[in-house]
């Protein structure tokens, strides 16, 4: 049961994701697929939104899919934002229950749980796929140090959690690896044999997936695709020039010392820095990072001073907050929706049916207004040579590497696509704003 300084804190980060809260790539199309797949009650051969060749691609995250049609077909990314949301509070909440059954106080955990909120800030304020691994990861790392504690059959629900971790994100693979560590290195030196099984056990649930036997084919694809070779956007490694970035490498400092206090087991000392490691590789791997410190340094503050209510009313001073922002929210509304709709629109019905090549977000945006792109997230559903073509030109917009079967292009305004399309006489300008524009390609009317 949680008490006053981590509810506090909980609550206060769930107000914040629904005030300053945004949709980022890779969401929206996994809830227009699964509207699809709903209506249809099949689930299609590769992507079929986009005109580029995708079939045969394996579809494993089918439950994420149809998980996030129902928000945003209820309230768009408003819908999102909810149910990232959820997710936040969820994953705060199962982070102090672990601390908590680890034997740490109130008063730490709600501090450890403020610097994880501030140096995972991007990975909770923005809506991404991830939104399901918010929950999950922290629901394994419980189960993991409950059964490193007391070991007890329960370390069989690893292998549904598991199953159901692989429909949902991708992540399910890191998952994977940190309980091989657990099983490896802590508990298979006393149980070998339930180890083994349930190492076995848990590999063949991560392929229970509508690709099956193809699903390994898909992480592979997720794990290799192009923007992943080249380190863009999501895939950026960690870098001292992002705030955001800092404030990680800031947070996971200031956890380091409680967390050595805490004598961590060989196990949770492989993970963290495997996960360490990630995270220089992969910036947003931090969020992993950051959760998996939380329990421990909660319980090397503990054990450091007993908590001091009278000196710092930190649960007091969370519940102001809270209440504050409960207010600002009521009174201001959950953020609005980070769509161009009217923009988007004009494209979807400029184009009338055809494809449109719109870069990064924008392309997501067209999808879920009921339109056709030429290529869009999920990336690795795609060839290699279009996965390249498609990132070559959203990062230079030079129209020459635009497919001849893309009549309407939705850039961002400002941006290299812009740029490059005004000073083309192929291409005219339809509609623009602050934001973004919608060019024809057509000769210039006269």
């Amino acid at each position: 049961m949680l008490t006053s300084g981590p509810l506090a804190l909980i609550t206060c980060a769930g107000l914040v994701v629904l005030l300053l809260g945004q949709v980022g790539g890779d969401a929206r199309w996994l809830g227009a697929l699964g509207r699809l797949i709903a209506t249809t009650h099949r689930i299609p051969d590769g992507v079929p939104f986009a005109d580029a060749v995708s079939s045969g691609w394996p579809n494993v995250p089918v439950l994420a899919e149809l998980a996030l049609a129902l928000p945003l077909w209820l309230a768009g990314d408003r819908g999102l934002l909810l149910a990232q949301t959820l997710a936040v509070v969820a994953g705060l909440w199962l982070l102090s229950v672990d601390a908590r059954r680890a034997g740490a106080q109130d008063r730490s955990t709600a501090a450890v749980l403020v610097l994880v909120v501030l140096g995972g800030l991007t990975s909770l304020l923005i809506a991404r796929l991830q939104l399901f691994s918010l929950m999950l990861f922290p629901l394994q790392w419980l189960l993991l140090r409950s059964q490193a504690r007391r070991p007890t059959q329960q370390i069989w629900w690893l292998v549904p959690l598991l199953a159901l971790w692989s429909n949902l994100h991708g992540a399910a693979l890191l998952g994977s690896a940190v309980a091989a560590s657990y099983l490896l290195l802590h508990r298979g030196r006393r149980r070998r044999v339930e180890s083994a099984l349930v190492g076995g056990a848990c590999g063949l649930a991560l392929c229970l997936t509508p690709a099956l036997t193809a699903t390994p084919a898909y992480y592979l694809g997720v794990l290799g695709n192009e923007s992943a070779r080249q380190h863009l956007g999501l895939w950026a490694p960690l870098s001292l020039s992002s705030p955001f970035d800092i404030a990680l490498v800031l947070a996971v400092i200031a956890l380091l010392p409680a967390v050595r206090r805490s004598r961590p087991a060989l196990w949770e000392l492989a993970a963290l820095g495997g996960l360490a490691i990630l995270t220089a590789l992969v910036a947003r791997n931090g969020i992993w990072l950051l959760f998996a410190l939380a329990g421990p340094a909660a319980t090397g503050w503990s054990r450091r001073r007993r908590d001091a209510a009278g000196r710092l009313p930190l649960a007091a001073l969370l519940w102001t907050a809270a209440t504050a922002l409960a207010g600002f929210t009521l009174v201001h509304g959950v953020t609005a929706s980070t769509r161009d709709p009217h923009l988007v629109e004009v494209a979807v019905r400029a184009a009338a049916g055809r494809p449109i090549a719109a870069q990064g977000v924008l392309s997501e945006q067209v999808v879920a207004a009921g339109g056709r792109v030429w290529l869009t997230n999920p990336l690795d559903a795609f060839g290699r040579a279009d996965q390249r073509r498609f990132l070559s030109w959203s990062a230079t917009g030079q129209t020459a590497l635009l497919p001849a079967t893309s009549a309407i292009i939705l850039v961002r305004t400002g941006g290299p696509g812009a740029a490059a399309l005004a000073v083309d006489a192929d291409f005219w300008l339809l509609a623009s704003d602050a934001r973004s524009a919608v060019y024809l390609r057509a000769p210039r009317p006269v």
